[in-house]
């Protein structure tokens, strides 16, 4: 779902991360409000008073959206689901947990904990507005909360859809969860229909470019289409975890792993290894005992000119989390690591001795194959 992301801060234990993406929606969502929603609301203020006005909406969007998904991670954590923390993309936040919830009424609470959020946020912004209005505050202070109230009950309304993943989908899971016993055969269901409004969404966005409005056509075309794709997407990821949770690590590792020894300089690691076994990562190991790792991502940095004078041991990466595992660590916990690090190949590691290497690639065939046999 995301692309390159930054860490902004910590909030109460959570990671609130921004996606480069946000900045596509931050830049509309400014402009929007400085040319258009602001200027019909109060047509006397002047051009840089509706861009300030406009930019500040955008940060108040941009908090409102972390208060939201806070109260999704907070709930969340609460009931001991382990929670990465928030990341804020072009469709607006996300809160990133690493399991489904242990059961239908947890999920619906956690879900239902956003809107609420929202809602309340919304008076609360609502009965600033009043308190401006009779205090006689300027227009722009009292245009600028006026918007932040609207704009959290939007936010509440439309995360209320039932489509999957937004929380009115997930509400809908709950209750087919509670009413079936049946976690995948629900999510299957409310990923259908999460497809379903996508295509409506899709198909409102085409009516409006047909009628000259073609920025808000467009914008329903690729809420539709995202919320089409993450809903098939959620289900995969159901069956993902269903297959690879309780596997351990141990049963798929490649025992005999290639590795390089720390002497070599890295022309050598990459004419007679990178280029001869296409693998992105290799071990560095001396007289049996590992060094850590070297990648091609290390040797890309690295300026070609120094291919010859430097050494595989000069640039091996230490062994840590990042890409490091033991045999009994759980697949998906693998898979996790692979997908927060960009990382294709782990090294496994026992009492400090290498006994083999994870690859992704290993972990799909076996997923495809266990698809196709029992599914």
């Amino acid at each position: 779902m995301f692309g390159k992301r930054f860490k902004l801060f910590s909030l109460f234990g959570f990671d609130v991360s921004i996606d480069l993406s946000w900045l596509v929606i931050a830049f509309l969502v400014t402009w929007s409000l400085a040319s258009g929603f602001f200027p019909q609301q109060y047509p006397e203020l002047s051009t840089a008073t509706y861009w300030i006005m406009g930019g500040l909406g955008a940060i108040g969007l941009f908090l409102s959206i972390i208060f939201h998904e806070f109260w999704h991670s907070f709930l969340a954590r609460s009931y001991g689901m382990p929670m990465h923390g928030i990341t804020l993309f072009l469709f607006g936040g996300v809160s990133e947990m690493h399991d489904e919830p242990p059961n239908p009424k947890i999920e619906f609470q956690v879900a239902v904990a956003g809107p609420i959020s929202s809602v309340v946020l919304g008076f609360i912004f609502a009965g600033i507005l009043q308190l401006g209005r009779q205090w006689g505050w300027s227009d722009h202070v009292n245009g600028l909360i006026g918007y932040l109230a609207l704009i959290n009950w939007v936010v509440a309304i439309f995360n209320m859809l039932p489509a999957f993943p937004l929380d009115g989908g997930r509400i809908l899971r709950s209750a087919i969860w509670k009413w079936k016993g049946n976690l995948q055969q629900a999510t299957k269901t409310v990923s259908t229909i999460g497809g379903f409004f996508g295509i409506v969404l899709i198909v409102l966005g085409i009516l409006n470019m047909l009628t000259g409005r073609v920025v808000g056509g467009m914008w329903y075309v690729i809420v539709g289409l995202f919320i089409r794709g993450t809903a098939h997407m959620a289900y995969k990821q159901l069956l993902l975890r269903r297959t690879l949770q309780g596997r351990k690590v141990s049963r798929h590792l490649r025992e005999e792993p290639v590795t390089v020894p720390s002497s070599l300089t890295v022309r050598q690691l990459v004419e007679e290894y990178m280029y001869k076994y296409h693998f992105k990562m290799f071990p560095v190991v001396d007289d049996g005992k590992l060094q850590g790792c070297v990648t091609s991502r290390l040797v890309k940095e690295l300026d070609r000119e120094e291919w010859d004078r430097r050494t595989v041991g000069e640039l091996a990466a230490g062994c840590s989390e990042d890409n490091t595992v033991s045999s009994d660590t759980d697949m998906m916990d693998a898979m996790n690591i692979m997908n927060r690090t960009g990382n294709s190949r782990l090294m496994v590691v026992d009492q400090g001795k290498l006994s083999g290497v994870i690859a992704m690639k290993d972990i799909m065939a076996f997923l495809s194959t266990h698809l196709e046999l029992e599914e």
